[in-house]
């Protein structure tokens, strides 16, 4: 086993949304990046693509976050090849919200979207724990999402729960020098967001351009987030300078959501 001379992150559901813009962010912040989904096909366009962007070790892994033994397969190929784990970034998560009429919530589907999500960060956390155990620390963070400090959508069960799970993993962790954290991106401009404009448009017999527009206003800052904006934050939090920052749930949302969260 070959020990990696700089630090290693891995990032699950790596091959589209935030991951690229999250991945380029920590391979300038000086780590080896990891890519991890199912296709191997789209994680080697998205490798591609940062590789020329950015001089760092680009690295791929298919895996699937449902099965324990695939994700326990995949961090044992990372540590046969670089020896270290250092930085474990969850963004894995089915993209269609389930909502609606309680009387038609099809609860198979949303607890398979709940094991994509909450099951799959755990499986990877418990996977990647011994080993930034014995490195002396490490660094979890959890991308969640908004919907789960509003009632929007019934989905949003498992961004409530991810919050539940960071704060439980920074608890248990924090004495191994391991800290746990989770960022809630507000509307960022990913293809994702088109995809909601759009359909959000159909079903009110409106256009996309003006379901942004109604987006824009409700932002204090006026604007559509960039997944640059959420890379720099999940850099930070990966750095030095976030030792003492674990357990918190961060939004960057450019003042969209309104409670107050002490």
């Amino acid at each position: 086993m070959t020990v990696s001379q700089v630090p290693v992150a891995l990032i699950t559901g790596g091959s589209g949304g935030l991951a690229p813009a999250i991945a380029e962010a920590l391979a300038k912040s000086g780590n080896a990046i990891v890519l991890i989904a199912r296709d191997p096909a789209r994680l080697k366009a998205v490798a591609d693509t940062l590789a020329a962007r950015c001089a760092a070790v680009i690295e791929t892994r298919s895996a699937d976050v449902r099965d324990a033994l695939s994700v326990q397969g995949c961090v044992d190929s990372v540590l046969e090849r670089f020896g270290r784990i250092d930085v474990l970034v969850n963004t894995a998560a089915s993209s269609a919200p389930i909502g609606g009429a309680i009387e038609a919530v099809d609860v198979n589907a949303l607890i398979g979207d709940f094991d994509t999500k909450v099951g799959g960060y755990l499986r990877f956390s418990q996977a990647v724990v011994p080993a930034m155990k014995r490195q002396g620390g490490g660094r979890i963070i959890h991308i969640g999402g908004l919907t789960g400090r509003s009632s929007d959508t019934l989905s949003g069960l498992r961004n409530a729960a991810v919050s539940h799970l960071t704060k439980v993993l920074s608890d248990q962790l924090g004495p191994s020098g391991i800290t746990v954290n989770a960022v809630h991106p507000g509307i960022v401009r990913t293809p994702h967001l088109s995809e909601l404009c759009e359909n959000i448009a159909e079903a009110s017999g409106s256009n996309a351009e003006q379901v942004e527009a109604d987006f824009r206003a409700g932002i204090p800052t006026g604007r559509i987030l960039m997944p640059e904006e959420i890379g720099d934050l999940v850099a930070f939090l990966a750095s030095v300078a976030a030792a003492s920052l674990t357990g918190q749930s961060i939004t960057v949302d450019g003042g969209y959501s309104r409670g107050i969260y002490l």
